[in-house]
């Protein structure tokens, strides 16, 4: 059986990364031991669920050796058949969870995550839109039991923002995040429309993992800081002193900016987190094409360009289009209620790489 000639390879595993971890080995490097305690973590509950699948297979083999022993007296034979009819039962969708488990990780997926926001086309409507989403994916955060700390954020005198990010600090924030990332389009009449037209406008998302220093090399000789003062919308919140920060990080040409602290150290620690996210991500989406270009058919290809969900105002209707999934629910969707377009999408990403594997 295709299934089950790979539980000795992630058993051995196991227990090679066991001896790895308990010999003191790793600890001398700290990426290292990052790296193999993540793996450890993440193989123990795929080793959880073949051990289940192998203990109903073992139930049945042995109920039905029962049963078919002409020496077994009726009593232990019914209690046999009983057992053998449970483990049935439990067998088939057991294997779905272990054929789910044993699909290939993305090492970020247990990882908290950094999520920008900025306005597409649609002016003051579109930065309106931002503030929508950036308040739905924090009711969803709440939801969630997550940390949500704002990171910077540029606001527009109508109450939107030109571009807003934050960091959500949770267990498995990534993995339930990222098919998030790409252009959301939203269909309604703008407050300042009199007409009564619909107007379309977009805003686009962007879901980065959280990236510790070990995880990214950056030589300090790659970066260029510069300080300056900051200023908030309308005149609010000048600082007098050169608080706000800019780092340029040259090979990449990624440009981090913050000015949310009246601290330019914590501006810099910031910005540097973000500047860590933004090149890890950069790293991992570059690895992910080189393995395979099959990428561009998954659901979580993480497509910035990518149209993946359209929100109608006027029907109390959110499309995404890449799984042809259309609720009508719009009110609640923006009240942070998600979980049946994250549900969706993460079946279907399973379902193409199980299908992959076939």
């Amino acid at each position: 059986m295709a299934l089950e000639d790979n539980f000795e390879r992630v058993l051995n595993r196991h227990a090679e990364i066991e001896s790895l971890l308990n010999s003191g080995e790793a600890a001398s490097d700290p990426k290292k031991f990052m790296e193999l305690s993540q793996e450890y973590a993440a193989i123990g509950k795929v080793v959880e669920e073949i051990r289940k699948f192998m203990d109903l297979k073992n139930t049945i083999a042995e109920s039905r050796e029962l049963i078919d022993d002409p020496n077994t007296d009726a009593d232990f034979k019914s209690l046999a058949q009983e057992e053998l009819r449970e483990a049935e039962n439990q067998i088939e969708d057991q294997e779905r969870i272990v054929q789910i488990a044993l699909l290939p990780k993305d090492i970020a997926d247990e990882r908290s995550a950094i999520i920008e926001i900025r306005a597409g086309t649609g002016g003051d409507e579109a930065a309106l839109f931002v503030a929508d989403l950036y308040r739905m994916y924090q009711r969803y955060a709440s939801t969630q039991g997550w940390k949500w700390e704002e990171l910077e954020a540029n606001e527009i005198g109508v109450g939107g923002f030109k571009e807003v990010s934050a960091q959500i600090n949770g267990q498995a924030v990534f993995s339930k995040l990222k098919y998030e990332s790409g252009v959301h389009r939203v269909q309604r009449v703008p407050v300042t429309e009199s007409g009564g037209r619909i107007h379309t406008s977009a805003a686009t998302v962007a879901i980065l993992p959280v990236a510790e220093e070990v995880d990214v090399d950056i030589n300090p000789s790659d970066l260029r800081i510069d300080v300056f003062r900051a200023s908030g919308a309308g005149g609010q919140h000048v600082n007098t002193t050169d608080s706000a920060v800019r780092i340029t990080h040259i090979p990449s040409g990624v440009v981090v900016e913050q000015q949310s602290e009246r601290s330019q150290h914590k501006n810099k620690a910031k910005a540097m987190q973000v500047l860590r996210a933004r090149i890890y991500e950069a790293e991992r989406q570059k690895a992910a094409q080189e393995r395979s270009d099959a990428r561009k058919s998954q659901v979580g290809s993480g497509d910035r360009s990518e149209r993946i969900r359209t929100y109608n105002y006027p029907d109390s209707r959110v499309t995404d289009h890449r799984i042809n999934l259309t609720l009508y629910k719009l009110d609640r969707i923006m009240e942070g209620d998600l979980d049946e377009f994250i549900d969706a999408l993460t079946a279907e990403d399973q379902a193409q790489k199980l299908a992959g594997m076939q």
